[in-house]
């Protein structure tokens, strides 16, 4: 069978394809439901970091998801994740960046213990992948689907809806609330996490990767410091293997496993991981 590989070009088009359907209305959903007060709803329920589990556990479980906001890939989420992983080894990338590869989308693991009512959940979605955006500011038009930043409860509240809404001039993204999904979760996890050695710029490329509207659009400016333009560089430099390494060609994940558990040792240790 004939291996497709797409053109840069084609990846993230949003308007074309048998999915655009499912992926807008998971948009939609997102858009109008991921609220400030809502996101402070999830950080308080998910955030307890009392459920000890095995890292290769949870990638394994990533088999049995697809996310819905993906028009790339219909693939189980581990295939991704090890696609990533191996064009950054190809590359000859550090050994840390590598293990980010890996487990950088895991935090959508949340969906084992989420719900549909949160958007946590295989069938409900939009709190736990896609495109996120800032809360408790004015939307911008850099957002996937701009036109349903109109219909977001905050927009109609005045601390909200305005550029810089509730925060200061600069403040840097470090000082910012955005939309709840796997990147923040698995960020505070392994922050979380003791033994965790992953550098910064691993754990900024598995806060911010999701965060289109400013890596990308370019959006936020007034709510950027001089940090923020290190984070960009680091951004940047990961998401060519976010998205760029995305293919028909599915990884062996026991056969890679070998590889990886060394690296994942080296900078997680051996214990559980509590989620």
């Amino acid at each position: 069978m004939e291996t497709i590989v797409k053109e840069k070009s084609e990846f993230r088009n949003y308007e074309q394809g048998d999915i655009t359907a499912a992926v807008k209305d998971h948009y939609y959903k997102m858009r109008t439901r991921q609220t400030y007060d809502y996101v402070q709803r999830m950080k308080k329920k998910y955030l307890t970091f009392e459920r000890p589990m095995d890292l290769w556990d949870m990638m394994d479980r990533l088999n049995a998801l697809i996310d819905v906001s993906d028009p790339d890939l219909n693939l189980p989420n581990i295939i991704h994740l090890l696609q990533s992983a191996e064009g950054i080894r190809q590359d000859g990338r550090p050994d840390w960046m590598q293990l980010v590869g890996l487990i950088h989308d895991l935090g959508k693991a949340m969906y084992l213990f989420g719900s549909d009512e949160d958007g946590t959940s295989q069938a409900e979605q939009w709190g736990l992948v896609g495109d996120v955006f800032v809360v408790g500011c004015k939307l911008p038009d850099t957002c996937v689907y701009p036109e349903f930043n109109q219909e977001n409860p905050d927009m109609l509240v005045d601390r909200f809806n305005s550029e810089l809404g509730i925060y200061n001039p600069g403040c840097g993204l470090d000082n910012l609330e955005l939309a709840w999904g796997h990147d923040e979760y698995l960020y505070q996890v392994l922050k979380n996490h003791p033994t965790n050695t992953i550098p910064e710029a691993g754990m900024a490329m598995i806060r911010f990767h999701s965060f289109y509207p400013w890596h990308t659009g370019g959006s936020y400016q007034a709510l950027l410091n001089e940090k923020d333009a290190q984070y960009l560089e680091w951004i940047k430099d990961f998401n060519q293997y976010d998205l760029y390494t995305k293919s028909p060609v599915v990884p062996n994940f026991e056969e890679l496993k070998s590889y990886y558990m060394p690296i994942a040792e080296k900078y997680l240790g051996k214990g559980p991981i509590y989620w």
